[in-house]
């Protein structure tokens, strides 16, 4: 990289961790740290949730995604789509109405409400577990893009680089923090990406002519998905809005009911088209320089990580100055996910795990809690290789453990304390044993897909004993 790149890169670094240090004096209770005092406004929200949702995982992911099986791809994110949409319907108004008379700083303290505390003791690990493999996925895409940007820095160490820029902001600024510097960081990922990226690409690599000649004709067309596809991204993407932390800190941060809702919809949008096509439209795009031979040596090519193409691609491509205003576009996308999910792994611990009340939360504290699973995280994410399995893995084993016993919340006249904890622990339980032994399930379905149905079974079988119990008892 040039000395000119990189001081635009380092720049863009400081600048993160000065809005950290400026919240960090501005936060004055665990109101401010953990839901930005519950007065920020609709499209702070919004892009702070796509930004959120989206982030390097699937910045990287899409990349991948496009570069092996085209545009059909971007179907992935349609599936956010539907699920910010159904969840600015059903969830948002009900969790917005409790979070502010309960001041609710978490996803397990709406569990406590409906369920009561040993189901919000066990929703508050699940969510940890998860988040802290979201906020490894994120730093892991981090790292893949700063060691293919930077030949001489390594994997381990720029993992290392990136996740102590991530963590010290976040644990400095809590959630203004992380939301202002979403806001910044997808402005930034946005001129990138669209303004930069894909005009300079379609360019350099022959235009629409250059591009249909070197890939494969089903590249091109958006019917390319198994019924696989479509029902494992669908039962992993679309439920994650219903139970995700990070997305619960959002709604309680939110100025008011309707700037919650239509920071939702504004997310949704987002997601679908804007940045499902812009993704996988780049990841062609590494794909057609990597069969032109432009990314790697023809000894490299059977090894060639398809995660990779895209910050090869983007590399090989950018003249002096345009390259640091890319890298740092993509940096944003990173840096917007893995600060969330530590915010949300902050929040659990305080709250669900060690159950300090809100009113007696001390903000030093928090800081040196989300220090310290940051650190944790990175640890993780220097043992993982993948950075979108990673993440997947991470949604299948939180949403087969709470998205049963959220819906029952929502539908339920009389939601099941005992079935809630059942639909949990052999939900999720189960879908951990199945990714973590890599059990081959039939049709080629994701672990999610078992774990749902053993949820549902679980709350259902749990329900009607807790119910037989009682009548008995009378």
């Amino acid at each position: 990289m040039h000395w000119i790149d990189l001081i635009i890169f380092v720049v863009y670094m400081l600048a993160m961790l000065w809005v950290g240090h400026y919240f960090l004096k501005k936060n004055k209770s665990a109101s401010d740290y953990y839901v930005g005092g519950r007065d920020i406004g609709k499209w702070h929200i919004g892009l702070s949730v796509v930004a959120t949702d989206v982030g390097g995982g699937f910045s990287i992911g899409l990349g991948g995604l496009g570069f092996t099986m085209g545009i059909s791809g971007s179907w992935m994110l349609f599936t956010g789509l539907i699920g910010a949409w159904l969840a600015a319907v059903f969830l948002v108004p009900k969790i917005y109405d409790i979070g502010k008379a309960k001041l609710l700083f978490t996803f397990p303290q709406f569990i406590h409400h409906i369920y009561g505390s040993r189901m919000a003791r066990l929703a508050g690990i699940l969510s940890l577990i998860g988040y802290i493999g979201f906020t490894s996925s994120q730093l892991l895409a981090g790292a893949k893009l700063a060691s293919a940007t930077f030949p001489e820095l390594n994997l381990t160490a720029a993992l290392w680089i990136m996740g102590a820029v991530a963590v010290v902001y976040t644990a400095m600024g809590g959630l203004k923090a992380v939301i202002f510097t979403d806001t910044i960081q997808w402005i930034i990922l946005m001129i990138g990406m669209i303004g930069i990226g894909l005009p300079m690409g379609y360019f350099y690599l022959g235009g629409w002519d250059g591009i249909k000649a070197s890939l494969p004709p089903e590249f091109l067309r958006f019917d390319q998905l198994s019924w696989q596809q479509i029902v494992n991204w669908s039962l992993t993407v679309i439920p994650i809005w219903f139970v995700g932390m990070t997305l619960y800190q959002r709604i309680y941060a939110s100025r008011s009911k309707e700037d919650a809702v239509k920071a939702w919809r504004i997310a949704g949008f987002l997601e679908w088209p804007v940045i499902a096509l812009m993704g996988t439209l780049l990841g062609m795009m590494a794909k057609v320089a990597f069969v032109q031979g432009l990314l790697v040596s023809p000894d490299e090519a059977a090894a060639f990580d398809p995660e990779m193409g895209l910050p090869l691609f983007l590399s090989s491509l950018l003249p002096v100055g345009l390259m640091g205003l890319m890298m740092s576009a993509y940096f944003s996308a990173i840096l917007s996910t893995a600060d969330s999910c530590l915010m949300a792994a902050s929040g659990n611990v305080v709250s669900d795990l060690l159950r300090i009340d809100s009113k007696d939360v001390n903000v030093r504290l928090s800081q040196f809690i989300t220090l310290a699973l940051g650190l944790l995280a990175i640890a993780l994410a220097s043992k993982m290789t993948g950075v979108l399995d990673l993440m997947l893995q991470s949604y299948a084993v939180m949403v087969s453990g709470l998205f049963i016993p959220v819906i029952a919340a929502l539908f339920d006249r009389n939601p099941n304390s005992i079935g809630a904890i059942s639909a949990l622990v052999f939900g999720g339980g189960s879908a951990l044993i199945f990714s973590l032994l890599d059990i081959s399930i039939p049709f080629k379905l994701d672990p999610i897909v078992p774990g749902l149905l053993i949820s549902s079974s679980a709350y259902i079988i749990g329900r009607y004993y807790s119910t037989s119990q009682k009548s008995n008892a009378l």
